[in-house]
């Protein structure tokens, strides 16, 4: 019996031998979890399963050899798509057909533009509708798509601004566009049409100082909104109230010319704009494109007259030219956003997570993978940093959750348990072997 007590133990001791070296040797291995040997002890039963107060054990057995899913540390790679989960969750993976999961982040762009990790399996996730919003239901291959970002034609324009109060009306008249001194302020917008193509809003603001209020004259490339092959400019009167607020009740388009159309939301429109340029001969003609099909929407309620110099504090607006993918990024709710070279961003995607009731029950089938069991039970897929599920960090990756220190003292502690049960056999064959002798 001392023979199998002494072997059971040589066993338990290499098989601890084995997992440390194991951990030792994956201790640079992105996302990979440590395991550790379980032991039990071990006894023989008799016809009815019941043991003395007398009986010696015989021997140990390997109970499990289980895995330690503590997170490791986070590093950063710079890496666009180098993530890594900050909390619990493995990121879901197609492995020819077959659904795997992993901790390594290390993934990349193939030549069909498919996120896959080193060994081919492609990165799931949530696609996007043609709005670009995010689909959450079944699972599908994250793909980038490196096509231009088509151009969008500006649809609104948001201004905020202050007129002088104590301007004074300008020294010249009528206005000019060409001569600074016939009108007291102005600034240009940019805005875009069907094709991409930039223009310029131009505006300029008269002070009337009788009527308390300002005279906007609109052009578009200095040319009228509605014809290109026209410099009359676009009259709106701009009245105020005592406490320096737009009077919008009582905005009228101004008498010269006709003016932008006022909505009922109290907004200018820019209506029936027909995009212009210099064609071959160097006159003003349409370049072929057109505006957005409601108009341009201009926001200008805003707008202030106090005691102070007339300026734009802020302005923005919707359009934008062709761009071309010139980046990737993803936000810690797993959105993967794709970066444009004319400043637009747009989602792409959205990175799933899956998390596990019984972790100890995923079965390893390596490249730092693992599969569902009967024992793990079924995942439980959702959106990076809600529920139980962590955060993803873009650019890094998470490295093993191995401690080398702790794993050497291990391995110390297992030699001289191999040391201690080998000496266990060979003394108990020398008391065979005198035994034997004394026959």
């Amino acid at each position: 019996m001392s023979f199998n007590i002494g072997l059971s133990g040589l066993y338990a001791a290499n098989k601890a031998l084995n997992v440390t070296g194991n951990n030792i040797a994956n201790v640079a291995t992105t996302g990979f979890k440590s395991s550790r040997a379980e032991f039990a002890d071990q006894y023989s039963a008799s016809v009815r399963g019941t043991s003395g107060r007398t009986d010696v054990g015989s021997g140990v057995r390997t109970a499990a050899v289980s895995q330690m899913f503590s997170s490791g540390n986070i590093v950063s790679t710079g890496k666009s798509l180098d993530l890594a989960i900050d909390g619990n969750g493995f990121f879901a993976m197609d492995d020819n057909g077959s659904r795997i999961y992993t901790r390594a982040g290390a993934f990349y762009s193939d030549k069909d533009g498919k996120i896959v990790n080193a060994s081919g399996a492609n990165l799931q996730g949530y696609p996007v509708d043609a709005e670009g919003k995010v689909v959450r239901g079944a699972l599908t291959d994250l793909q980038i798509d490196t096509s231009n970002l088509a151009p969008k034609p500006t649809s609104k324009i948001s201004e905020t601004l202050n007129l002088n109060s104590t301007a004074t009306a300008p020294k010249v008249t009528p206005f000019n566009p060409a001569d600074v001194d016939s009108y007291n302020h102005t600034f240009n917008t940019e805005l875009y049409d069907s094709q991409g193509n930039l223009h310029q809003l131009n505006q300029y603001f008269v002070r009337d100082t009788v009527s308390n209020s300002w005279t906007m004259y609109t052009t578009v490339n200095g040319r009228n909104p509605t014809d290109p092959t026209n410099t009359t400019p676009l009259v709106n009167n701009l009245p105020f109230k005592s406490d320096g607020s737009l009077d919008v009740d009582a905005m009228t388009a101004g008498p010269v010319t006709g003016g932008l159309s006022i909505g009922t939301d109290k907004t200018f429109q820019v209506d029936g704009w027909v995009p212009g340029h210099k064609n071959a001969l160097g006159d003003w003609a349409s370049n072929g494109a057109t505006a957005n099909p409601t108009g341009v929407r201009l926001d200008m309620l805003a707008t202030t007259q106090y005691n102070a110099a007339s300026a734009t504090t802020a302005k923005t607006q919707d359009g934008y030219a062709t761009g071309e993918l010139s980046g990737l990024a993803v936000d810690t709710s797993g959105n993967l956003f794709a970066s444009f070279t004319n400043g637009r961003d747009k989602v792409i995607g959205q990175v799933a997570m899956a998390t596990f009731a019984n972790l100890q029950g995923l079965t390893p089938v390596g490249g730092t993978a693992w599969k569902e069991s009967y024992a793990s039970g079924v995942p439980v897929v959702g959106e990076p940093d809600t529920g139980t599920l962590g955060k993803i960090t873009g650019g890094a990756l998470e490295d093993s959750n191995v401690d080398l220190t702790g794993e050497l003292v291990n391995l110390i502690k297992a030699q001289s348990n191999y040391q201690a049960n080998a000496k266990t056999i060979s003394t108990e064959n020398t008391i065979l072997q005198t035994i034997i002798q004394m026959a």
